[in-house]
């Protein structure tokens, strides 16, 4: 088990549920304060011990509880039918290959939602590498995240 202080320096001092600043002058008891999440997915469940340490506010570790979190869009990113982010970053982490994340009406549009997604997931799954295309499909485009 890692420190918090160590949890935070590794994640940048950002919450990965909300993706937003973690003060370090925060209280641990503040809602807004730093706590140190242990995330355990399906993959690693299998392994005894296998457990992913993250660093969230209290506030968003308290609400996610027990349960798989939803990680949010950003909602400037004009896009249809986004795929959940954290179940696709677990399919690609166990098998690679490639996910279909959302339909965008342009190519700038698509360019836009994959540099933020490459982002986002960046500090969701810091060891996975990862890509984002842009196809042709149904008079709008894919936004295809691969590993």
């Amino acid at each position: 088990m890692a420190t918090l202080d160590e949890v935070a320096e590794r994640d940048g001092w950002r919450c990965w549920l909300c993706d937003l600043p973690v003060d370090p002058e925060m209280s641990v008891n503040d809602p807004r304060g730093p706590s140190v999440d242990a995330v355990i997915t399906k993959a690693k469940s299998r392994k005894k011990g296998a457990v992913d340490e993250r660093l969230a506010h209290r506030d968003c570790n308290t609400r996610k509880g027990a349960v798989t979190p939803v990680i949010a869009w950003a909602d400037h990113l004009f896009l249809f039918d986004p795929a959940p982010i954290l179940a696709s970053v677990q399919r690609l982490e166990a098998k690679g290959g490639r996910e279909v994340m959302a339909r965008v009406p342009t190519m700038a549009d698509g360019k836009e939602a994959g540099a933020w997604l490459v982002d986002r997931v960046s500090r969701l799954a810091p060891n996975l590498k990862l890509a984002t295309k842009i196809e042709p499909g149904g008079g709008q485009f894919l936004l295809v995240l691969t590993a």
